[in-house]
């Protein structure tokens, strides 16, 4: 029997949950290529290693950019090779689950199921990822309650109002994680004249970014190319001068969530303020953003338990019972 499957096919991470096993799957979305046969040299853990790292015949690339695909064939690809990783082989071929951004465009979602389907998926559907990050949070999604979920993600930011099942009010905007790695990068070019890869701007955000001063001001070192001479060059970082750098980014997704509250009805509006707000996503692990976002909602601000697995639980949850949650489906409910 093959197992049916749920994948969370993101900009910066793609996990796959089996059915009855749980996550299976937890790799970067990049794959390295050989430009000159056109082969698969590596997919994931191996293929990140290698990103800014290889020679010019190589190239390491992200298929997805700001939840959507910008290489179909690439994307054909991995699907296949991540299908292979789970077991998936031409005997048993699985029902499977993806779970994609809701701004998605009719001929993204096409693009996604077809690519699934040609990669050995028996049958896919999709799954818009702040309702799976609902159900991976354990909200209560089907009662005439409001629910609302931050995803913040690699490429985009969602925020959704959920009530009796579906979704109420969405604002969804392309601006992510990898935004905030971009604005570091470009900071520390600008007041430093010193380059760095997308891979350490990242480690700076993990080490010392913040949306809020939380008070531990450690400084970071930062190691990088001169610009003017080429030559290796370290300068050091403190956490002010990276919420500064990242402040763009910062106030495009608290405006969002103000503009999610504007839309939303009032009688949902007002369960929200017991409720709170549910901060999924690697964004929204950034230090202090809860705080950030409480002071400018006025509204409690939780993250959950896995941010960085909410969405997969969720998606995972809809195939353990797959019939009667199978509403869920994008395309179900129009």
């Amino acid at each position: 029997m093959a197992r049916d499957l749920a994948i969370d096919l993101g900009t910066a991470n793609t996990l796959v949950y089996a059915r009855g096993r749980g996550i299976v799957l937890n790799e970067p979305s990049v794959i390295a290529l050989n430009s000159r046969t056109g082969d698969v040299l590596a997919m994931g853990h191996e293929a990140w290693q290698m990103i800014g790292r290889t020679p010019g015949y190589i190239v390491a690339v992200r298929p997805l950019r700001q939840g959507a695909i910008t290489d179909f064939d690439v994307t054909q690809r991995m699907i296949r090779l991540l299908l292979q990783r789970a077991g998936v082989s031409r005997l048993n071929r699985p029902r499977v689950v993806i779970c994609v951004p809701s701004a998605i465009t009719e001929v993204e979602r096409r693009a996604v199921t077809e690519a699934a389907r040609r990669a050995g998926a028996a049958d896919a559907q999709l799954l818009e990822q702040p309702m799976a990050a609902a159900i991976g949070a354990g909200l209560p999604i089907h009662e005439p309650l409001g629910n609302m979920v931050v995803d913040i993600g690699g490429g985009t930011t969602e925020t959704a109002v959920i009530s009796l099942g579906g979704v109420v009010a969405l604002q969804a905007i392309r601006v992510g994680s990898f935004d905030i790695d971009a604005a570091i990068q470009t900071y520390v070019r600008r007041e430093y004249g010193i380059a760095v890869g997308e891979r350490t701007a990242e480690e700076i955000k993990v080490a010392i970014g913040s949306a809020w001063d939380v008070g531990d001001e450690v400084k970071a070192e930062v190691r990088g190319r001169d610009l003017m001479t080429g030559l290796p060059k370290t300068v050091i970082l403190s956490p002010s001068e990276v919420r500064h750098a990242i402040e763009e980014q910062v106030s495009a997704i608290c405006d969002s969530v103000i503009a999610c509250l504007g839309d939303a009805p009032p009688e949902l509006a007002q369960d929200l303020i017991v409720q709170g707000i549910h901060l999924v996503g690697g964004g929204g692990m950034l230090r202090g953003l809860d705080v950030r976002l409480a002071n400018e909602t006025n509204i409690p601000v939780h993250l959950v338990d896995a941010p960085l697995e909410c969405v997969v639980l969720g998606a995972g949850r809809v195939i353990e019972s797959y019939d009667s949650l199978k509403v869920m489906f994008m395309g179900a409910r129009r």
